[in-house]
């Protein structure tokens, strides 16, 4: 099993409506739907083969009053919370709130990097207990994106905290930088365009249709907001919207003879960075 610190080890949907979150995601993804609420906190998750992939719970009300909307979060396992989270504090990062501890499973926090983007720390009780989370599998998310303010000054934060590392050798990708970690590319960074108020990260999810997915996106009541877009590795990609408003992304494969459900969309320069259009 691989060393889980630095890996992205688990993601969860903070949502306004969690019944019409489940009927969405299962019908996109195919998620079957598991209930594990304890008393005085009600979360479900999402499986695959009966494999969790991913949590979901109710946005707090006080997060809401405060303007807060729908969003996926990602969580990065670790060795050490406190430690890590001292070195956060350090490179200057901040936290929203104390470790919250789950009996007998694990510890989590949630913190913002010094450009606002939001992400969580999860140190499991047992380590052996928290896998990596499998990126080439179907219904799992694949890729890690970080939409930065300053990409360089981001690789070298989230450098300091994890040890991911700069992916050299793609031309191609332009102003686009993968990271890894462990020799292990799991996603990538790209500078924020003036029209996105703030640094985020962003999500996307292994389909094995990119055109019947886009069909049920939107069949279901959520939005696609672009052409799909050819990357580098040759999965096709779209950006979406859930019905609640959170942003995801779809990443799968299309038919090569036929346009199908989207309009095949114009060529497109990949060192170009406005290929890559964030019109949220």
């Amino acid at each position: 099993m691989a060393h889980p610190h630095g890996h992205f080890v688990w993601y969860e949907l903070v949502t306004t409506d969690v019944d019409a979150a489940k009927a969405f995601y299962a019908e996109v993804m195919g998620w079957e739907v598991r209930d594990v609420s304890a008393p005085g906190m009600t979360f479900t998750l999402f499986t695959v083969g009966g494999t969790p992939v991913s949590g979901l719970m109710r946005l707090p009300e006080p997060a809401r009053k405060r303007g807060a909307g729908p969003y996926w979060a990602g969580y990065v396992g670790v060795d050490d919370l406190d430690a890590t989270a001292d070195r956060i504090r350090r490179l200057g990062g901040a936290f929203h709130g104390p470790p919250t501890v789950i009996p007998d499973t694990s510890r989590f926090s949630v913190f913002s990097d010094p450009q606002t983007a939001t992400l969580g720390l999860l140190q499991a009780m047992d380590r052996d207990h928290v896998k990596p989370a499998e990126i080439n599998a179907p219904g799992h998310v694949g890729w890690h994106e970080l939409i930065a303010a300053d990409c360089d000054k981001a690789l070298a934060f989230y450098g300091e905290v994890f040890g991911w590392r700069k992916v050299d050798g793609d031309s191609a990708a332009g102003a686009y930088q993968p990271f890894s970690v462990d020799g292990k590319t799991i996603g990538g960074m790209i500078a924020k365009p003036p029209t996105v108020p703030a640094s985020f990260w962003h999500y996307y999810f292994n389909v094995a249709d990119i055109d019947a997915a886009g069909r049920r996106v939107t069949a279901s009541g959520g939005q696609i907001l672009d052409s799909p877009l050819e990357s580098p590795g040759g999965a096709w990609i779209v950006q979406c919207i859930d019905p609640q408003g959170a942003v995801f992304a779809l990443a799968g494969e299309r038919n090569r003879n036929a346009v199908g459900y989207f309009e095949r969309p114009r060529s497109r320069d990949p060192s170009d960075p406005r290929s890559r259009r964030w019109s949220w």
